[in-house]
C-alpha cells in the first residue's frame, strides 16, 4: 500500500492530528500486533485532540488578555489575603455557566489583572468566549465608535461573550456619557453573560464617583449583587519582586553586617 498519498489525503482533509498519529504509528515497530479498531480509535482521538487544543489557542488569542497568566502559576504563598479554596472554586468556571460575575478588589500592584487573565486563560479552556478590556481605554474607543458609526457592533460584539473582563475600574470617576455606556454593556450581559470586574476602589465607594446618581445605582444593581468577591489587601507584588528593591534589600544587609564589624573588638594576633 501506498502511505505518501494517505498522508496527502489526510492534509487536504484538513485532519492533522489523525496525519501525525498515523505517522507516528507507522514509525512504531508494535503497531501490526494491534487490532484496527485499536488503531483506528488512537487516531480518531489524536484529531479531537488537535481540534480542542486548536480551538482553545483560537479563543485565547481572540481574548486578547493584558498578561499570559494561568490559574496553576498563581503564587498562594504571598500575603495578600487572596482565598485558594475561594479561587479554585472559582478555576472551574461554573459561576460562568450560571451567568454571574467576579469583582476582584485590592490595592495597585497586588495581582488583580494576573488573576483576572489567569480566570481568562481557564474560561478559554474551559471552551468559553472571553475578552479582556482596560476600562479606560474601552470608553475612549467607544466614543470613538460613536462618531465613526462601529459603535452598535462593538456592543453587539461585547455581548456575544461568555465573559468580558473591565480592568481597572474606577481609576477616574465617571462622566454620564461614560455611565451611559456601561450601563449598555451590562445590560445586555445581565442574567445572560458574566462580567469580571477589577478595582483599586471598595465597591462601597463605586457608587460616588459615578456622575448620575440613578444611572450609578442602575450599573451597581447589574454588577454587584450577582457577584462573587474577592478582596485583596498588602503591599504591591511589583515593588517586593522589582530588581530594584531586592537590590536596595541586598544592600541594607551588607551594610547591617559591615556595621556589625566594624563593632567587634579586635583580637590580638597570636
Amino acid at each position: 500500500m501506498l502511505i505518501h498519498p494517505l498522508f496527502d489525503q489526510l492534509s487536504r482533509l484538513g485532519l492533522y492530528g489523525m496525519l501525525e498519529a498515523f505517522k507516528e504509528q507507522q514509525q512504531s515497530i508494535d503497531i501490526e500486533s494491534m487490532r484496527f479498531e485499536d488503531r483506528l480509535s488512537l487516531l480518531i482521538d489524536r484529531e479531537v485532540s488537535n481540534r480542542e487544543n486548536r480551538k482553545t489557542a483560537m479563543r485565547l488569542k481572540q481574548a486578547r488578555m493584558r498578561q499570559e497568566a494561568s490559574v496553576e502559576d498563581i503564587d498562594f504563598r504571598y500575603s495578600r489575603g487572596l482565598d485558594r479554596m475561594l479561587f479554585m472554586q472559582l478555576s472551574d468556571c461554573r459561576w460562568i455557566k450560571d451567568r454571574l460575575n467576579v469583582l476582584i478588589i485590592g490595592p495597585t500592584g497586588i495581582g488583580k489583572t494576573y488573576l483576572a487573565c489567569a480566570l481568562v486563560h481557564q474560561a478559554c479552556r474551559k471552551g468559553y468566549r472571553s475578552q479582556y478590556y482596560r476600562l479606560p481605554r474601552l470608553l475612549q474607543e467607544l466614543m470613538i465608535a460613536k462618531s465613526d458609526g462601529r459603535y452598535a457592533k462593538l456592543i453587539a460584539s461585547m455581548a456575544k461573550q461568555d465573559l468580558i473582563v473591565l480592568d481597572d475600574w474606577g481609576v477616574s470617576p465617571f462622566s454620564r456619557e461614560h455611565q451611559q455606556d456601561i450601563l449598555e454593556i451590562l445590560e445586555d450581559r445581565y442574567a445572560r453573560r458574566s462580567t469580571l470586574v477589577t478595582s483599586q476602589l471598595p465597591v462601597s465607594e463605586w457608587h460616588k464617583i459615578q456622575e448620575d446618581p440613578t444611572l450609578a445605582d442602575a450599573i451597581l444593581d447589574r454588577m454587584v449583587h450577582n457577584a462573587h468577591k474577592v478582596v485583596l489587601k498588602g503591599d504591591s507584588m511589583r515593588r517586593t519582586r522589582s530588581p530594584l528593591h531586592l537590590d536596595s534589600v541586598t544592600s541594607s544587609n551588607n551594610d547591617s553586617l559591615d556595621m556589625n564589624r566594624c563593632s567587634q573588638p579586635a583580637v590580638p594576633a597570636g
